[in-house]
């Protein structure tokens, strides 16, 4: 296998979003603001971001504005949280927010944009499901602040106008057009600290956001064209064709970028309906459970599936040079050699939890566009038992 050369760096614009993917873009998060006439910035991130160099570097950037940090978002979010710092919020004058972490920092601060412009309780703005195939949004159309978001994963959180809250035991979903990132600046070397294995399983939930979107009820030929993209750079990442650690990371974040493409395209299915179960239920982390899940939700939906999740094997075969039956088999080699967790088990779960997750799945939105029908819970207990 050939080794890959490092990634040309890229900037974009689309549809009200400008996006810049460079090593080092982070240094022109002032220059964004400024450009959006941004003087009192929100930032949200977890404590191992604000505990690092690469904030107090960006902090003596920003030393001019008048900023408001958070640096305690949990894990998958929370509505209570979200709520707090709402009302911390209300005679701040703060005219921005930024996001500057992974998937769950992503979504905290969709939740704020939107909870700050349309008040109320959280709660009031979530998704409805009603199985087996109704989704209900309710229209949200007060004018949110502006979203610049600096992702660390391969999350692909940050291009998407769609996240998840968690409250209690589950976790909300929620969807708005006017909550697509206004800039995302890409830096990979924004996740420099971040272990390279907790990296490998954000992946994962990147690869799922393409195999789901390839073969969602909402698919179409542009999301497909990027998904196979994204799979093509995930495969070269994942597979060890990167000239060195640093373009690894540099090929992951584009990757998964990509995906969150996809999955403000197509949406995501049962996989993903079953690890925002586990996530909220459980906390174990987003990335892991997709690792996890991925190969037996896919075998699920292979009868429904396989035809259009062939152009997928098909690159996975030539990037790698291996042979499998199908993408999932692909899946499972990868997770193993890269030592992810492969088993329910391994994230603490036992065989007692499972049936209250599969009956907590039924209710979830991803099943309205999974392409083989998901009649009773006892389908996604094979799954889970699968996978345990």
């Amino acid at each position: 296998m050939a080794l890959i050369m490092a990634l040309p760096d890229f900037d974009y614009h689309l549809y009200g979003t400008h996006v810049r993917f460079a090593r080092g873009a982070a240094n022109g998060l002032a220059d964004e603001l400024a450009a959006l006439g941004c003087t009192r910035p929100v930032v949200l991130m977890q404590r191992r971001m604000a505990e690092s160099a690469v904030w107090s570097h960006l902090r003596s950037t920003l030393r001019h504005l008048n900023l408001h940090v958070y640096t305690s978002v949990p894990t998958h979010g929370s509505v209570e949280w979200i709520e707090t710092v709402v009302h911390d919020l209300q005679d701040s004058g703060c005219d921005s927010i930024v996001a500057l972490g992974g998937g769950s920092v992503s979504d905290s601060v969709k939740a704020l944009a939107m909870l700050f412009a349309e008040g109320g309780r959280l709660a009031d703005h979530a998704t409805r499901f009603t199985p087996p195939a109704t989704v209900d949004i309710p229209v949200r159309t007060q004018s949110k602040l502006p979203i610049i978001a600096l992702p660390t994963t391969a999350s692909g959180a940050e291009i998407t106008p769609s996240f998840g809250i968690r409250s209690g035991s589950r976790k909300l979903l929620f969807w708005n057009r006017h909550l697509a990132a206004t800039t995302v600046i890409i830096d990979p070397e924004l996740s420099r600290d971040i272990p390279l294995q907790r990296m490998h399983a954000t992946a994962m939930n990147g690869l799922a956001h393409c195999f789901e979107g390839m073969y969602s009820r909402n698919r179409s030929q542009m999301a497909d064209a990027i998904a196979l993209q994204a799979i093509e750079l995930f495969a070269q990442a994942l597979t060890g064709q990167a000239e060195s650690v640093d373009d690894e990371r540099d090929t992951l974040m584009a990757a998964g970028h990509l995906s969150g493409v996809v999955l403000s395209m197509a949406k995501t299915c049962l996989h993903h309906a079953i690890c925002h179960v586990i996530g909220a239920r459980h906390q174990v982390g987003h990335g892991e459970v997709n690792s996890v899940v991925l190969p037996h939700a896919l075998r699920f939906n292979e009868p429904a599936s396989h035809d259009m999740l062939t152009p997928a094997l098909q690159i996975l075969t030539r990037v790698s040079g291996t042979a499998h039956r199908n993408v999932a088999d692909w899946l499972a080699q990868v997770s193993q050699q890269r030592g992810l967790p492969m088993r329910l088990s391994e994230l603490g779960l036992t065989g007692a939890d499972l049936p209250a997750i599969a009956e907590q799945t039924m209710h979830e939105r991803g099943l309205a566009v999974n392409p083989r029908p998901v009649t009773h819970s006892d389908e996604v207990l094979a799954i889970l038992r699968q996978a345990l």
